[in-house]
């Protein structure tokens, strides 16, 4: 964040700072510097919070990737979310003051932490941070619920589709490239994600990049039909998309040998 301050050695940023992080309106009379909140950097691998740990804080991402994720006692994962810049991390913590999920960095990131004593006594005097802040928490839980409703909705084809219009629409609104952008999640977590395995995942992408929706190199996938992957529902089956690929190439093919024999025409006439 370019208007973040130094100060005893580490990044601050100011309150209309975070809430133009989170994309709320700033209706606060508290002054422009009068509150500020401590950013803390975490490197890829590193844990901002476990489940069980004591409650205090909430964290908004300023910069980076992450995963939060549900174990089980057999050290199952089950992926919940993959935060990124402009969410907020922690809210399962508020009723039982312990943290119910983990979360993990998936690159190295950049965290804003806003202690809840200090944002609920704030709350307390001006109405209006603690509604914001209210409106946050409730856009956290919508999402969750439209996630829930499409695992339960649509088919495995459908919900990488939208996994990846989804992924793309988020990195418009950072002012990345929605056609082109790296996957820092594993196909496994997406699958986990999405209830899908990780063969499924796989399976899928690879399908999507044989019929032109996307390309695929590694980690890197490039956007190439969003409007297709979004109204997507079910993908042929494989042998219809055999002999649909086989048609594309014999087209271009066709286009391409007609092309070289107008040529010397074309040479010739000019």
């Amino acid at each position: 964040m370019e208007a973040g301050r130094q100060r005893q050695g580490r990044l601050w940023s100011n309150l209309k700072e975070v809430c133009d992080l989170l994309h709320i309106s700033t209706a606060c009379t508290i002054a422009a510097d009068e509150l500020l909140f401590q950013h803390v950097q975490f490197k890829t691998g590193q844990r901002i919070h476990t489940i069980g740990q004591p409650f205090d804080t909430l964290y908004i991402v300023n910069s980076g990737f992450l995963k939060t994720v549900l174990i089980d006692e057999f050290g199952n994962e089950q992926v919940l979310s993959f935060p990124m810049k402009g969410d907020m991390l922690g809210v399962d913590g508020i009723h039982t003051r312990h943290y119910s999920s983990e979360a993990v960095a998936l690159s190295d990131c950049d965290l804003i932490l806003l202690p809840f004593k200090k944002l609920t006594a704030l709350g307390r005097v001006h109405m209006e941070l603690e509604n914001v802040m209210y409106g946050v928490m409730s856009r956290e839980l919508v999402r969750e619920q439209a996630m829930i409703g499409m695992l339960g909705a649509l088919s495995a084809e459908a919900r990488v589709a939208r996994f990846l219009v989804s992924l793309a629409d988020r990195f418009a609104q950072m002012g990345y490239s929605s056609k082109l952008f790296n996957l820092r999640m594993t196909r496994h977590e997406i699958g986990s994600y999405l209830g899908l395995t990780l063969e499924t995942v796989s399976r899928t992408l690879s399908a999507f990049n044989e019929i032109g929706l996307i390309t695929v190199d590694q980690r890197t996938i490039g956007i190439k039909d969003p409007e297709a992957l979004k109204t997507l529902r079910r993908l042929p089956p494989s042998r219809s998309r055999a002999k649909q690929l086989a048609a594309a190439r014999l087209k271009a093919e066709n286009q391409a040998t007609a092309t070289a024999a107008a040529t010397p025409q074309l040479l010739a006439t000019i």
